[in-house]
Formats: C-alpha cells, structure tokens, sequence
C-alpha cells in the first residue's frame, strides 16, 4: 500500500488533501502539528511520501522536513506553503525537500505530483512498478502520463480542465458524481465562482469533443438534479 503523511495544521485543508490522496489510492497518516508528525514518522517508518505545511506553530515544515531527511534518504517529500516566494521554495529545498507547491492548488496538481515522486522513490529502492499509465472504457483510452486521449484510432485534443474531467470519470466508470465534488476534485476548494456552472459548462465543451451526438449523451450521462456519472458500462 502506498503510504503518505499529511501535515497541516488547518483541519479542513487537511481532510480535503486526506480525501483526494484516499481517492487516488493512497494510505494516509495525518499530522496537525510538526512534533506529531516526527511522532507519526517514528511509528510508521514505511511511509513513501511526506506532504508538509511549511508555516506551523511550534515545529515547522521545515525543521520536519531537515529531521525526516537526515534518517531517510528515499523518503519524497513534497512541500506546501501559502507564500509562492522563490526564497520559501530554496529553503525548502534546501532543507531536503524534492518538491513545492504552492497554495492555493488544486487537488489534481498535488495528487500528479505525488505520483510523480512516488514512482521516482520506488525506482530508488529497485521497485518496479506495474504500469498504470492507461486508463481505458470502450472505445476510449487515457494515457495519465502523456496526456494524450484517444477513441478508437482517433485521436482528440483536450485541455487540462478536459483531461482532468476524463481522468476522474475513468477511475471511477458507473460512479455518480455531484456537481460540488466534480468541481472540488478538478479546481480544488480555493477557486472561486460559480461551481455548477463552471462545472456544466465544461462538461458540454467535453461532450462536444467525445460524443457521437452531444445531444444524445452517452459516454457522460447527466443525474438529473445531482451531477454526472461515465455511465457506458
């Protein structure tokens, strides 16, 4: 199982990455404050990823991140902050940190870059990952790392909102999916505007391009008064 540490002191940023990293196939161990999360590393030394806030009380990111770095040198630690400054992404790296984003982002962002150094750290101890690269429902296949989208033979242009859309549907072919949660697993909780229209919006731009007749909806189907489900199955 592959395991990652949260910390972040703010309880619902913390269960909203939680909820996306679950999603996304991961085990997680949650910290709400620096000296937990040394505690929790202590206890669980198979922990592949760490995901750490930078700006806390007591202990901070970084000091977690210099300690955690000094007693494991495969572990991938991916850095969080609020201020999208270059001097917090150097002391970050320079504290051992592989990566840095910055808030606000959106859940798909943090999640394609935790797999991203997932598969980099299983590399590093000789682990050969089975390939998951293609997401695939009849006629249509995903490949996840070169973005590419094609039905049949064809081959179809999407955006990164569109491959975002396609990727969830994918993963969960025959689920039905409320507007709020479509449109907090691709833009994440810190977009502002109109959720459902946004939301609607794309998903008619979507039909447009993967639908024989976008009138006549088949691939995404709409649940009337809820959302929209990948209902081909």
């Amino acid at each position: 199982m592959k395991k990652v540490l949260i910390l972040e002191d703010e309880e619902a940023i913390r269960a909203f990455v939680v909820l996306n990293m679950k999603r996304a196939g991961y085990e997680t161990i949650e910290a709400a404050s620096g000296e937990e999360a040394l505690e929790l590393f202590d206890k669980h030394p198979d922990i592949d990823i760490a995901v750490l806030d930078v700006m806390l009380p007591g202990i901070d990111g970084l000091e977690v991140c210099k300690t955690i770095r000094a007693s494991n040198q495969k572990i991938g630690i991916i850095m969080l902050t609020a201020k999208a400054q270059e001097n917090d992404k150097v002391a970050g790296l320079m504290n051992g940190a592989d990566d840095y984003v910055a808030k606000p982002f959106s859940p798909l962002e943090l999640i394609v870059r935790v797999d991203s150094l997932y598969r980099r750290v299983q590399m590093m101890k000789g682990i050969v990952i089975e390939s998951s690269d293609e997401l695939k429902s009849a006629p249509f296949v995903l490949n996840v790392k070169s973005r590419k989208l094609t039905k049949g033979e064809k081959r179809i242009e999407v955006t990164q909102v569109e491959f975002q859309l396609m990727k969830h549907f994918l993963e969960n072919t025959g689920k039905a999916f409320s507007r709020e949660e479509i449109f907090r697993t691709v833009w994440g909780d810190q977009f502002t505007g109109d959720r459902q229209k946004i939301v609607d919006v794309n998903i008619r731009r979507l039909r447009l391009k993967i639908e024989d007749d976008p009138s006549k909806p088949v691939y995404i189907q709409t649940v009337w008064g809820y959302g929209y489900r990948w209902g081909n199955e």
